[in-house]
């Protein structure tokens, strides 16, 4: 049995986003391989309740790399560029204490788990004499000026910096040009940034998405509502998952016989969510919305088996671990053709837009859902497509290209690097 170091900022069970990403990564992995797994440790709670459960539990060593209250609500708080000193030293931190891993247990191989953003790579690439394994690796995209200006001025400056930092970063931190040239396999989460690193470093990946889902084949069709047409939606409230968008669109298909839209998440503060909540006011489609705040994941995969689609309107992140929850729970998906979830969603499980204005996005959102909501046998047919694309999709068959790609790196690094 292999013995991998893993590098993962946050992992913890029961959640999505990054932590969830870490934590169903190490579990699938734990089942054929002995893990050492250093993390922050504001989830050790949450580790500690859940470990004693598995049958993999003896295969789970964790190392906990604390931070202050004030340095995790920066992490979360998206455009906090301050977080990125203290992520700086907790990196430096991570490599004594995966030294100190390394002298006292046999570690075959090093991967660099997360965060996924490429700009913070770490430093275990800097330990000699052990293979090292980046990713999956994103955020290398860039945001359309056409969805800049409807997010205000502080906005558009921030992401018209934060796209030209992006290239400059790519182009010309040491850091991040050491850990590619490092790596024996570098792994990213969406073809776009393969081929943008590709291009800049001539660096090959392989491409695999950073979350994965389970297979579920007992999902009760009968939860669905046979007299309301049910429409879903997940997502923190902020500017880049468009739920200003999606209401829009609501508002454009309100003249449809009872449609409900089902809405889960908040903003950082409440008198932001309160904000959405009086742009459905003025719309006039308060009675079509349903606000649940934040709750548990077990919830919202009962509402994802209840509902009809799954309307994700994101549009910048790599593949979110929602798409695959909804796949996971065979509910049909309609989103932007983009990021990493667009070679996901294809024609027989979804809908895809083009991302080009959000006046374009209104009307060709509305067209597709006007489209499903007239033709529920199409949506039937998706659904039952889900469990095939849940195979594709699932966490067992990426681990096990994870592990394949493992033994590769151990038989080759002897005499030369090994690149897909």
């Amino acid at each position: 049995m292999l013995s991998i170091l893993i590098n993962a900022y946050a992992c913890s069970p029961n959640m999505g986003s990054e932590p969830g990403m870490a934590w169903n990564w190490c579990i699938n992995l734990a089942q054929y391989c002995e893990l050492y797994i250093i993390t922050e440790g504001e989830f050790r709670d949450k580790i500690e309740a859940v470990i004693p459960s598995l049958p993999q539990r003896h295969n789970m060593h964790f190392y906990y790399n604390p931070v202050p209250e004030h340095v995790r609500e920066m992490c979360w708080n998206q455009g906090d560029w301050r977080f990125y000193i203290y992520y700086d030293k907790w990196q430096k931190k991570t490599l004594q204490i995966a030294k100190d891993i390394i002298a006292q247990h046999h570690i075959d191989l090093i991967h660099q788990l997360n965060m996924v953003g490429f700009r913070e790579p770490g430093y275990l690439w800097n330990i000699k004499d052990k293979p090292f394994v980046w990713g999956p690796i994103a955020g290398l995209g860039s945001i359309p000026s056409s969805f800049l200006k409807g997010g205000g001025l502080k906005f558009t400056l921030f992401y018209l910096l934060k796209n030209e930092i992006t290239k400059l970063q790519l182009r010309f931190s040491k850091k991040v040009i050491a850990a590619l040239r490092k790596s024996d396999v570098l792994i990213t989460a969406t073809p776009e940034s393969g081929e943008i690193i590709k291009k800049v470093h001539n660096i090959e990946s392989i491409q695999i998405n950073e979350t994965g889902c389970y297979i579920k084949k007992d999902i009760e069709k009968a939860n669905k509502s046979n007299e309301y047409f049910d429409i879903l939606w997940v997502g923190r409230f902020i500017y880049t998952k468009q739920l200003k968008l999606a209401l829009n669109v609501i508002k454009e298909i309100s003249h449809l016989k009872n449609i409900r839209f089902h809405i889960v998440g908040q903003a950082f503060k409440e008198e932001e969510t309160q904000l959405y909540k009086n742009y459905a006011t003025i719309l006039k489609i308060n009675d079509k919305c349903i606000w649940y705040g934040q709750i548990p994941n077990n919830q919202v995969q009962i509402l994802m088996q209840k509902s009809h689609i799954f309307f994700f309107t994101s549009i910048f992140e790599a593949t979110s671990t929602v798409i695959l929850e909804a796949i996971q729970n065979k509910l049909p998906i309609v989103c932007f053709d983009r990021c990493g979830f667009g070679p996901i969603v294809t024609s027989d499980i979804g809908r895809k837009i083009q991302l080009t204005t959000p006046q374009n996005a209104i009307k060709d959102f509305s067209n597709e859902i006007i489209y499903l909501y007239n033709h529920r046998e199409l949506l039937e047919a998706m659904s039952n497509n889900c469990t095939e694309k849940q195979q594709e999709l699932s966490w067992d068959y990426k681990v096990k290209q994870i592990i394949n790609t493992y033994y590769k790196i151990l038989k080759n690094n002897a005499t030369t690097k090994y690149r897909y």
